[in-house]
């Protein structure tokens, strides 16, 4: 728990390099399958397996805020036990119901934007209603969204991995985190392409379940066609 913690510590913060710098954490062999499972989430995370986005996005989501709202709510004194706990919840609400992660993850930061502009004394009545407000343009944008946070965090994933990967092989990786504006841009071409492919060039559910309609008639006329011509055959050979 502590190197997670200290490995999503610049996450916290805007601290570009330190986001980078996460690869560092990650064993060369698991970066390969890092950028495996990012690349098949640039391609098709924002349908059903938006969930292997969703439920670490909880997590996440959970490990960067839980701990700031828990004290702002009154509970400091838990504050890491509040956090250790929404993980998990977070993350089973991820895998079991997407949709409940993307609330919170355009909830949250909605929230704690609107908290901060009514200041201390009102925090909680500024928070709440952007909480909600946020939350439900996430859930109405839904598939656009899902399509837009697997790309991203695909493309983050695919990006850390391959770094991690070619680390101990190639030392000019280590320079190259250094500059954070060429790696947020490598990863700013993956999403775009990501969410390009996954709206645009994929078909939508509703063509594939058209398709799915039309092969079956298809395949029902063809049977139907066989059996007809079978019957005229044995009245032929009959007569």
């Amino acid at each position: 728990m502590e190197t997670l913690e200290r490995a999503f510590e610049p996450y916290r913060h805007l601290d570009p390099i330190g986001w980078i710098g996460v690869f560092r954490f990650v064993p060369a062999i698991a970066g390969v399958a890092l950028a495996a499972l990012g690349l098949l989430l640039i391609l098709f995370g924002g349908r059903r397996l938006f969930r292997l986005v969703a439920g670490p996005l909880g997590a996440l989501l959970a490990a960067l805020w839980a701990g700031t709202l828990a004290t702002r709510l009154g509970f400091g004194s838990v504050q890491r036990q509040a956090t250790v706990v929404s993980i998990f919840a977070l993350m089973g609400a991820g895998f079991l119901f997407p949709t409940v992660v993307v609330f919170f993850a355009f909830g949250l930061p909605a929230g704690l934007l609107a908290g901060q502009l009514a200041g201390a004394a009102d925090w909680l009545l500024g928070f709440a209603p952007g909480l909600m407000v946020g939350g439900a343009i996430g859930v109405v944008l839904h598939r656009p969204l899902a399509a837009l946070l697997s790309s991203a965090v695909g493309a983050w994933a695919f990006v850390l991995g391959v770094m991690a990967a070619l680390s101990p092989f190639v030392p000019s990786v280590g320079a190259l985190a250094q500059a954070p504006g060429a790696v947020l841009s490598i990863t700013a071409l993956f999403t775009v392409a990501g969410v390009v492919y996954q709206l645009f060039i994929r078909p939508s559910p509703e063509e594939l379940e058209k398709r799915g309609r039309e092969r079956a008639t298809a395949r029902r006329r063809e049977k139907e066609t066989a059996a007809l011509e079978k019957r005229w055959s044995k009245q032929s050979k009959k007569a």
